[in-house]
């Protein structure tokens, strides 16, 4: 094989490999708490991954959550509980809704 060959073949094998792996653009989730000075932080919890964000006046949105089927949680200050919403989906590179949360005592 002459030089330009092999470095051509160095390309093309690159440029395979490259493609060989799908990109995943992570998503995120947000949503509405209230009452809003009972909630702390909220959290997404799956299978492989915990994520979590701090919320400010009542809103909060949760960034990098990777495609999948996600826990919400939460973490609430007394005198309220702390809340949970299973089954909230996101999908590749989108936001999600989780709607509202409402704590209670």
């Amino acid at each position: 094989m002459k030089i330009s060959q092999v470095k051509l073949a160095a390309v093309a094998i690159a440029v395979a490999g490259l493609f060989a792996f799908n990109s995943i653009d992570a998503g995120s989730i947000k949503g509405k708490v209230s009452p809003s000075e009972g909630a702390v932080r909220a959290w997404a919890e799956s299978a492989t991954d915990t994520l979590n964000a701090t919320i400010q006046n009542g809103n909060y949105e949760i960034g990098n959550v990777k495609p999948g089927t996600y826990k919400i949680v939460i973490e609430a200050k007394p005198p309220y509980k702390n809340v949970a919403k299973e089954g909230v989906s996101v999908a590749d590179g989108q936001s999600t809704d989780a709607g509202e949360i409402v704590l209670t005592k």
